[in-house]
């Protein structure tokens, strides 16, 4: 039977920036929790391994996730499961609706929500995700240095990665189903320039190849002639695009071109009481460490707003 339920902090999406914000929350004895409708970690939890956050030379992104959600239960922070489908304002209050019935209301929502990259779509693509398929050259490029990468997409993301990926492969190929990129033209230069990156045009991916350790090679077809080939390769990076999970607050919220929720530096997006933090905010870059700052900044802030709200409520305070 669908309920409604009260607490003081709701997060939606319990990623890094989610779990800490749990974490802050629930540490400063308000009644907190984190919905979330998969796996904790969110991409996180399927990252093999992880060497890029203090503290770790190296974990897998499963284990970070737990260790983050472990630490912050012993707060008291609280974890449902269930999917969102809306968060909007009544007075006060900031309602969380959930697929199950399930309502939550609260003094403030953060929202933690990612987004997802757009896939490829081809076989082999999730089997080898985190065995040579990544989404994220910061990230994983030097997991393969010395070795020879793809990167697909045309775009300012693929070309501007593609060069970053220099610093650690042999060789980067970049394949693009055009005869020319989509790329501004000083970032396309820089590509040109680079005696590392080498084009293959008019091309898709139709398979990714591999052992039972990690991707050997792709199956490529040419969209003009037809002609297939096969190309020798330790790891593919797609970059095709990435959607926000950003749809979904009722009432106008600001975002940027992309679809990125916009926030001020407390993390506050235009709608008060909603806060947002990690991928689905606008922002430089989508780190691990970004996600868990955003976290801590919202979950403060959240805080200061449930002491204003109560300040207006007592006569002892206003007294």
């Amino acid at each position: 039977m669908a309920e409604e339920k009260h607490y003081e902090l709701v997060i939606v999406g319990g990623g890094p920036g989610g779990l800490t914000a749990g974490l802050y929350g629930a540490r400063a004895r308000r009644k907190t929790i984190v919905i979330e409708k998969g796996l904790l970690g969110g991409q996180i939890a399927n990252t093999a391994e992880v060497e890029d956050y203090p503290g770790f030379e190296l974990i897998s992104g499963a284990e970070l996730s737990m260790k983050m959600a472990d630490h912050a239960k012993k707060f008291g922070l609280e974890i449902g499961t269930d999917e969102v489908v809306e968060v909007y304002c009544d007075g006060d209050d900031r309602v969380v609706k959930c697929s199950s019935g399930d309502m939550y209301r609260a003094k403030a929502v953060i929202l933690s929500t990612g987004g997802s990259p757009v896939y490829l779509g081809v076989p082999g693509e999730e089997e080898y995700t985190g065995k040579g398929v990544s989404y994220c050259a910061i990230c994983d490029g030097a997991f393969f240095r010395d070795q020879v990468i793809a990167v697909v997409g045309g775009g300012d993301a693929a070309v501007e990665e593609g060069g970053f990926l220099t610093k650690f492969a042999s060789r980067v190929y970049i394949i693009h189903r055009r005869d020319q990129l989509r790329a501004a033209k000083i970032i396309q230069k820089r590509a040109f320039d680079n005696p590392k990156i080498e084009f293959i045009w008019d091309t898709v991916v139709e398979q990714i190849n591999g052992n039972e350790r990690q991707v050997t090679h792709l199956s490529l077809k040419n969209v003009k002639t037809g002609k297939k080939s096969s190309l020798e390769v330790g790891a593919v990076f797609p970059f095709l695009g990435f959607r926000p999970n950003s749809n979904l607050v009722r009432e106008s919220i600001r975002k940027d071109q992309n679809g990125y929720i916009l926030t001020d530096e407390k993390m506050e997006t235009s709608v008060k009481g909603i806060f947002a933090v990690g991928d689905v905010r606008h922002q430089l870059v989508r780190q691990i460490t970004n996600a868990v700052g955003d976290g801590t900044t919202a979950a403060v802030a959240a805080e200061r707003r449930m002491e204003e709200l109560e300040d207006k409520k007592s006569p002892v305070r206003n007294a």
